[in-house]
């Protein structure tokens, strides 16, 4: 099957072409600057890149443009549009109302347009990709993946947060977690290297500008580190991740911060950026440590910290480990990292071949990073959401 993978922003469009059958992503590409000017960059199976300026009020014309370069004559790679069979969307935060992989139906867009209290600067962004899809392939199965989904297994204890229970009922405020759709590729994969899924124990590190942690055990997660939003958990490229909630409303005292204010120097002032006082992308950190910058040390250190910190209390949670993964950016592209975090676990059994992992960074691989003799095994699995959401299309549109 055909299968369109979208991933909408508020003024891009981003898109996969597969073929489930092989797994083989046809061609990819982005629409961007949409409602600005607009520009469409595509790239063919073969690699060949083309790059085009052309205008896009809104996700409606996106849409038609990148199906029009998906069957242009020459640089396309199906003749028309009805061998798109079905639209996989990448959706962000299904709050409470979704759990699973769902078809768009009425009822399902009306029940996303209520995660924008959740997700605002995201769901809107989805409705907006979703619309422009369904404009110009009417007839096409649409469905919908949720980023939050896989982590719908977490038990209560684990998703409830210790404030009144009223709170909860009133305003539905739980863990719900981030990058379920990557935790559950590259946890799925580990069990398949292990030969099986019951009575596995993994944790899986998601690092990138955005960052988190899951304890995935027998397949399901029960626990992990982003909460009722993306901001929780770890150091990330400008979010601060878990801090005292008292620090909130501190700063907002002395600052004179409105709460939009707050929200936003949280989300966008903190982190590597924040501590640095550099930059928000690890290379420039990386670099400024080595260096000898204190203030780039110190946003590594707090990091690997940090890291180190979930997989020990993970590892507890679960009972036991057997596997650690990194993917994403930083996870499949920062030995140092991955140094300064397993480094430090030979009281855990874990031993990397340091050699191997200084040499494991920007390539299509998985790789095994531990040596025989570890305990735990730690492994690089690059991640492929986009898989994930057209393999859950295509047996959706199937039945």
């Amino acid at each position: 099957m055909n299968v369109l993978v979208v991933n909408a922003g508020s003024s891009s469009l981003k898109y996969q072409l597969f073929d489930t059958a092989t797994g083989k992503v046809k061609a990819k590409g982005i629409c961007e600057r949409i409602g600005i000017d607009g520009k469409i960059e595509h790239k063919q199976a073969d690699g060949t890149k083309t790059v085009k300026e052309i205008e896009m009020p809104n996700h409606s014309v996106a849409t038609r443009v990148l199906v029009e370069t998906l069957t242009d004559p020459e640089i396309g790679c199906i003749k028309n549009m009805s061998e798109i069979e079905a639209v996989g969307h990448r959706v962000v935060h299904g709050g409470p109302y979704f759990f699973q992989s769902v078809l768009v139906t009425d009822e399902v867009i009306k029940k996303l347009e209520l995660c924008r209290d959740f997700a605002p600067l995201h769901t809107g962004a989805h409705l907006m990709g979703l619309k422009g899809c369904m404009d110009e392939m009417p007839g096409v199965p649409q469905v919908l993946v949720f980023d939050t989904a896989f982590h719908q297994t977490m038990p209560e204890e684990a998703y409830f947060y210790p404030i009144p229970y009223k709170m909860y009922e009133k305003y539905k405020i739980r863990r719900y977690g981030a990058h379920g759709t990557s935790h559950r590729y590259v946890s799925g994969e580990m069990c398949k290297i292990m030969g099986r899924t019951e009575g596995t124990k993994i944790i899986t590190c998601h690092l990138g500008n955005g960052s988190s942690i899951s304890a995935v055990k027998d397949g399901k997660v029960i626990d992990t580190s982003m909460g009722f939003t993306p901001l929780d958990g770890l150091e990330m490229g400008t979010r601060c991740g878990s801090i005292d909630p008292a620090i909130v409303t501190y700063i907002m005292e002395r600052e004179g911060l409105t709460p939009a204010e707050m929200n936003e120097f949280m989300n966008k002032k903190c982190g590597f950026l924040g501590v640095s006082e550099i930059s928000s992308d690890s290379r420039d950190i990386e670099k400024a440590a080595a260096e000898g910058n204190p203030k780039a040390i110190l946003a590594t250190k707090i990091l690997a910290y940090q890291i180190k910190k979930y997989i020990g209390a993970y590892t507890a949670a679960m009972g036991g480990l057997d596997a650690i993964v990194f993917t994403a950016g930083l996870g499949e592209n920062n030995p140092q990292l991955r140094q300064r975090v397993c480094g430090d676990l030979g009281w855990l059994g874990v031993e990397i071949d340091e050699a191997v992992n200084a040499e494991a960074h920007h390539q299509p691989n998985t790789i095994k990073l531990s040596t025989d003799a570890s305990k735990v095994l730690v492994y690089l699995i690059p991640t492929n959401e986009e898989l994930v959401i057209a393999n859950d299309t295509e047996k959706l549109v199937r039945g």
